[in-house]
């Protein structure tokens, strides 16, 4: 038997090669870009990390202010104890912040007053009820109720029997509307628009929503990516995150829009052909006043005693000037260019 030794092409050899070598390449891709992304990922998640905590320490009431102006003057109400908790949330990453208010009186549990648990379906008040929202209304509304009690099984105080059955109580009511008889509370999603420009913090936002890296943030990552060591580091860095910066004049220039501009021009040519030609009329009597006072020997001495005269000239002038610009105010727009 004999064996045919055929010798391999130098071409063949040399497109194995090439095929390993593409290989090897690519996977050498791949590994860099998971690197790159776990680098990317982590330093994001830090900033992140950064922001959930300058919100729930130190700027919670501007960003609450910005969502509703009402729930935010809770916070400033001594008796009782506000808090807002800051949570992340969302399957994908980069997650998306919520929020949530809690309260706990100094004294006692608040109370909240509903008409579920107030008006029972024994009472005379459950008859009135029944007049003034509707038959319909009303029956909606006592479906609704049962639907809810067959759907969590604990809607009410009287189901509960262990702390785990509190808990889903406090839950359900939290996430229940308030015209259910529910306290309407449940954990709530910021958006880009909910973070002050201000701050840093809206730059973090914003590379975490679109990607895209601001110099103020470029400018601040070093410091901010740092491993704390202690607790001044990290409270500077939560400091460094929060805080405000003001805004250079040519950029609030620049923000103006187009219509602002025009309203800004509109309310300075808002002045009728009478009160220019008066404006026009106290210029030139106090030029010619003034005058009168540079040319006359004796302005040397009144200048440094000005007489009882004088005075009464100047009260005059600045009553005039107040009655004047009362008086502009109190313009309509019917009086544009009046003549």
């Amino acid at each position: 038997m004999m064996w045919n030794h055929t010798p391999i092409s130098p071409f063949v050899l040399n497109e194995k090669e090439k095929e390993k070598q593409r290989i090897k390449r690519e996977q050498a891709a791949v590994k860099i870009q998971k690197r790159w992304w776990m680098h990317i990922t982590k330093r994001l998640f830090i900033l992140l990390k950064h922001t959930i905590r300058a919100a729930e320490y130190c700027i919670s009431y501007d960003i609450l202010k910005r969502v509703n102006p009402l729930e935010a003057e809770l916070l400033k109400e001594p008796t009782i104890q506000y808090k807002v908790r800051f949570r992340f949330a969302g399957s994908d990453f980069p997650p998306f912040i919520i929020f949530k208010i809690f309260c706990k009186s100094r004294t006692k549990n608040n109370q909240y007053i509903s008409g579920k648990r107030v008006i029972t379906s024994e009472s005379k008040a459950a008859v009135d009820a029944c007049k003034l929202m509707g038959y319909r209304m009303y029956y909606n509304q006592i479906l609704q109720d049962e639907l809810q009690n067959k759907r969590h099984g604990i809607t009410d105080e009287i189901d509960i029997a262990t702390i785990r059955d509190y808990m889903q109580y406090a839950s359900h009511m939290d996430e229940t509307p308030a015209y259910y008889g529910g306290r309407h509370n449940c954990w709530r999603r910021l958006t880009l628009e909910n973070w002050p420009r201000a701050m840093i913090v809206y730059d973090i936002m914003d590379y975490a929503y679109s990607g895209k890296l601001s110099a103020r943030l470029r400018a601040k990552l070093p410091f901010l990516l740092l491993k704390p060591q202690n607790e001044e580091t990290c409270r500077a860095q939560i400091l460094a995150v929060c805080q405000i910066r003001s805004m250079s004049p040519g950029f609030i220039t620049t923000s103006l829009s187009r219509q602002e501009q025009k309203a800004a021009q509109r309310m300075s040519q808002r002045r009728s052909y009478q009160a220019r030609q008066k404006i026009a009329k106290m210029k030139k009597v106090y030029k010619t006043a003034k005058e009168e006072d540079l040319s006359s020997p004796l302005s040397d001495h009144s200048a440094g005693d000005p007489g009882p005269e004088n005075q009464f000239s100047n009260e005059d002038w600045e009553q005039e000037a107040v009655m004047l610009y009362d008086w502009a105010r109190s313009l309509r727009t019917e009086d544009i260019w009046e003549d």
